[in-house]
């Protein structure tokens, strides 16, 4: 698994907005990369249920939040529209996990990634990294203190 002060692997994955997202584009600004199980399990409903409520404080730290996990962009789709997810979620479809896999979150006995959440500093370098073992549930407050967000 990567740590902290390694580059984050650029990748380009398919948005459920239908746009492509390359992580390279974003250089110069904060972002905040959550690999998550699968779209409508309970634990992340519950996750994405915290994003959704703190997501004006990522956007007041000028951070720019991914979703991502294994299925396709259809189905986050219909995930995004049903829990008014307004951050990008993105399709570590095919081939399955490839993402995941880079950062060193792919279960492949399960088929997805672990829970893992990823700070990206303006210059690619990762700056926290986050993960939590099933069933504790990925937590909003760290992630805005790794961000300087009050």
């Amino acid at each position: 698994m990567l740590k902290t002060g390694d580059i984050a692997p650029d990748f380009t994955l398919m948005g459920n907005d239908d746009q492509e997202y390359m992580l390279s584009a974003e250089r110069g600004h904060k972002v905040v990369l959550i690999f998550y199980p699968l779209d409508f399990s309970p634990g992340c409903e519950k996750q994405h249920a915290c994003m959704v409520d703190d997501f004006p404080k990522f956007q007041s730290a000028d951070a720019r939040v991914f979703g991502i996990s294994v299925d396709s962009h259809w189905t986050h789709k219909a995930f995004a529209k049903a829990m008014g997810i307004e951050y990008p979620l993105l399709a570590d479809f095919n081939p399955r996990g490839a993402v995941a896999e880079k950062y060193g979150v792919f279960l492949p006995e399960r088929g997805h990634s672990s829970r893992t959440t990823f700070v990206v500093g303006p210059d690619g370098v990762i700056t926290e990294i986050l993960a939590y073992q099933y069933p504790k549930l990925a937590e909003t407050a760290p992630l805005l203190a790794a961000l300087g967000a009050r």
